[in-house]
């Protein structure tokens, strides 16, 4: 017997009929177990994707979101220098991550919960070594696409100076935070992004919300996103403005492990534990 949230949702009303029901089931939100399974199913088709589509998957990602720090520079370099500036230049931040998130495109982040969960619940090494191959295919494609993006937004001639001043600075920011604040806020944009994943199963027509909400607190908590911030650190290189070790020490290293830690420790095990009886077969009928 389904003892769920949604499964009982008006069933003890004796003012509906069936179909009505129905309907309540329908509006009434999933219970954990469900969102768990949706995030873990989504994982299982990702470990099981052919390399050769992640990497593409994963390089259209990366281009995206080249338009967080390209459409957030467009409206800082629109915008008096104000203390206020920071909040309404903060929704630029928000454009890639939709386009990511919508389009489907692998997202190295997203995948430190979903491909996670297949982890947790088989227990197993050819898990576990799918899990890693995965990461190292959608990264790898991922960061391919910011170099790619820094590369085409880098010349000279393209922004009017205002706006090549604004990616400027905001690139330098990205790659001037010593290296223990930089994890830090990488584990937190790594919190975010991966709960939002567990949020959009529920979220239904409040997706669009959920992900500008999420994404607009990385953006102006300066919390540190390994593929949003590749954009920037790698234009801080390819403009002449820092080296490749800044790019490496300053922010790649940092905010990769950060990401990692916030994705994986502070969301997967946390959603993932409290379910732990109910996937072995202790939940009640």
């Amino acid at each position: 017997m389904d003892t769920s949230p949604a499964a009982q949702a008006g069933s003890g009303s004796p003012h509906l009929d069936e179909d009505e029901r129905s309907q309540a089931a329908q509006h009434s939100a999933p219970a954990a177990l469900v969102i768990h399974e949706v995030v873990r199913e989504e994982g299982e088709a990702e470990l099981q994707r052919a390399p050769s589509a992640v990497v593409f998957s994963g390089f259209a990602g990366g281009l995206s979101l080249g338009f967080s720090f390209l459409t957030l520079a467009l409206i800082r370099s629109a915008l008096p220098p104000t203390p206020w500036r920071p909040l309404v230049a903060g929704f630029g931040y928000t454009i890639g991550f939709m386009l990511v998130i919508l389009g489907r495109q692998e997202l190295f982040t997203e995948s430190t919960l979903t491909a996670v969960l297949p982890v947790l619940v088989r227990r197993d090494r050819a898990t576990l070594l799918a899990m890693l191959r995965f990461w190292g295919v959608v990264l790898s494609g991922n960061l391919l696409g910011t170099f790619v993006f820094a590369a085409v937004i880098t010349p000279s001639g393209i922004f009017s100076p205002d706006i090549y001043a604004a990616l400027v600075e905001i690139s330098h920011e990205g790659v001037s935070q010593p290296f223990w604040p930089t994890l830090l806020k990488a584990i937190l944009a790594g919190w975010l992004i991966a709960l939002m994943v567990w949020l959009l199963p529920s979220a239904r027509s409040a997706r669009l919300f959920v992900i500008l909400l999420l994404t607009y607190v990385v953006a102006i908590g300066h919390f540190s996103h390994v593929v949003a911030g590749s954009v920037e650190a790698a234009f801080v290189v390819f403009s002449g403005h820092g080296s490749v070790g800044d790019y490496l020490f300053g922010f790649l290293v940092p905010t990769l492990v950060g990401n990692t830690i916030g994705g994986v420790a502070l969301v997967a095990l946390l959603n993932h534990a409290p379910l732990v009886p109910e996937l072995r077969g202790g939940r009640s009928e």
